[in-house]
């Protein structure tokens, strides 16, 4: 789902991938994951969505099992829409992020919210809603 998948996008050596399930699957899909080795982390904050370590390092990845359909998972699937179509906004994420990695001190709640606001020019041009990308920014940048 994330940078990873879009081709000719800056990304750090990490997969980011959503296993998207069905709301009556999720209790399923979740002993799924820990059969095949996984360790289940919780939700970490995000309502319907459960976070698992890898069972190894190779490769790298952030797994999560996802109900379908909630907004985050629509989130990361026009995201990734939309840079993987516009090679302008691409590009332009890109040089945000590139910008943002070279501060040593940067921490992910800092990164994620000087995202914002490329994030919500690529949203723009998808199919959410004003409210939809008002709760996204919100959730994102918790100055907003």
């Amino acid at each position: 789902m994330g940078s990873t998948s879009v081709p000719g996008l800056a990304a750090k050596p990490i997969l980011d991938i959503d296993v998207i399930v069905d709301g009556k699957e999720m209790a399923k899909a979740v002993a799924a994951m820990g059969s095949a080795g996984y360790v289940h982390r919780g939700d970490l904050g995000v309502a319907d969505r459960e976070a698992f370590y890898a069972p190894d390092e190779s490769p790298r990845r952030n797994v999560y099992v996802c109900r379908a359909e909630t907004l985050h998972v629509r989130n990361h699937l026009a995201v990734r829409e939309v840079l993987r179509a516009r090679a302008d906004l691409r590009d332009e994420y890109a040089a945000v992020k590139l910008a943002l990695a070279v501060d040593p001190s940067m921490d992910i709640e800092t990164y994620i919210a000087r995202k914002s606001a490329v994030l919500q020019k690529v949203l723009a041009v998808s199919d959410m809603t004003a409210g939809e990308r008002l709760q996204i920014l919100r959730l994102n940048d918790q100055s907003a």
